[in-house]
């Protein structure tokens, strides 16, 4: 290992920006926490600005200023907020509604000329999966742009997961820069950030924008992200992917309904959420409906039925290229065998 550019990690990038609609250069970081951390020093770089605006409910990492109101493990563990965050970061973070327009012209309105980004994840992952509503995130790139702001997309989860490349090209919008991680990893550690290219001109050595670390864009990160993106390319999972999810999930309402349980699902695509609730899903506010004790019964009882469900209520299901349609039956029979037991409160 030594801390100098690998052609591994060279070929990564060319191949990024080579998929991914706006990312005309890209840096390499050790994690998906890394990633979103750069991406906003960056944007606050470029910008001269200091605030952040987020959005409820959505997880971006476990640097100081994204646990303000952070989502998924957060929520989990029953607080929005962390110890040891000082009081000076989280004066620097806007937390807004998800999926609530008028709030967002509100706020920019207001303290647009105060601030550097807004980040969002496209499609939110960690709270439960909650697609944008028609015309937010078209919306939210207007009201950032007119604030003389940047808009980052988190795409950690969602790149590569809905189609090859980024959500946002998929949900055609393209923001000013991304923060990547997870499958351009293949199972190892690796994050990315970049975008436009006056933007990344910011970025040491270019510009005075610091951020490095020898274990960035590593070659045995580097060649475990080229081989999954060479499968993801070559197999093209993605439609076979979308109708094994569409399946699960149609079939787990109807089964939960059929032994009297309110449930409602998200599912775009691949990835899906089932919340234990009656109504749609659109918000932080509603995600937190879903019933928590009903939750935690019914994942002790698919474990005992040898499914692993990730332990949280906030949590996505993801359909994964190695999942089959045997995999689907018998996930549905021990949702069969679950809701069937499964107690009211």
């Amino acid at each position: 290992m030594w801390g100098t550019p690998a052609v591994k990690e060279i070929e990564l990038a060319e191949t990024l920006v080579e998929d991914i609609r706006g990312l005309d250069q890209v840096r390499f970081t050790s994690t998906g926490t890394e990633a979103v951390m750069s991406a906003i020093r960056l944007a606050r770089a470029f910008t001269g600005r200091s605030l952040v605006v987020k959005f409820e409910g959505a997880y971006h990492g476990h640097s100081d200023g994204m646990l303000v109101k952070a989502g998924s493990g957060a929520s989990t563990v029953g607080t929005q907020d962390s110890l040891g965050v000082p009081p000076g970061v989280v004066n620097d973070v806007v937390s807004l509604p998800y999926n609530d327009v008028t709030i967002l012209e509100d706020t920019l309105a207001k303290i647009g000329d105060q601030v550097a980004c807004v980040l969002a994840e496209p499609i939110v992952g960690n709270m439960g999966i909650v697609p944008p509503r028609p015309g937010y995130l078209e919306r939210m790139k207007e009201l950032a742009h007119d604030a003389g702001s940047l808009l980052i997309f988190d795409e950690v989860i969602t790149a590569y997961r809905f189609h090859y490349g980024s959500a946002g090209s998929w949900l055609g919008v393209i923001p000013d820069l991304y923060a990547l991680g997870k499958a351009i990893g293949g199972g190892l550690p690796q994050g990315a950030y970049g975008g436009r290219h006056d933007v990344m001109q910011y970025v040491s050595p270019l510009g005075g924008m610091f951020q490095a670390g020898t274990l960035a864009g590593n070659p045995l990160s580097a060649v475990a992200g080229l081989a999954t993106l060479d499968v993801l390319r070559q197999e093209n999972p993605y439609e076979r992917m979308d109708r094994l999810a569409t399946v699960l999930a149609e079939n787990i309402l109807d089964i939960a309904r059929n032994f009297g349980h309110a449930v409602s699902i998200n599912r775009v695509g691949s990835a899906f959420t089932v919340f234990f609730q009656e109504g749609a899903v659109y918000d932080y506010d509603d995600a937190k409906k879903s019933d928590a004790t009903l939750f935690a019964k019914f994942h002790r009882l698919m474990l005992e039925q040898g499914i692993y469900l990730a332990p949280s209520r906030f949590e996505a299901w993801f359909i994964s290229a190695a999942h089959s349609a045997r995999d689907i039956d018998r996930t549905l029979e021990a949702c069969r065998k679950s809701f069937r037991q499964l107690k009211p409160n």
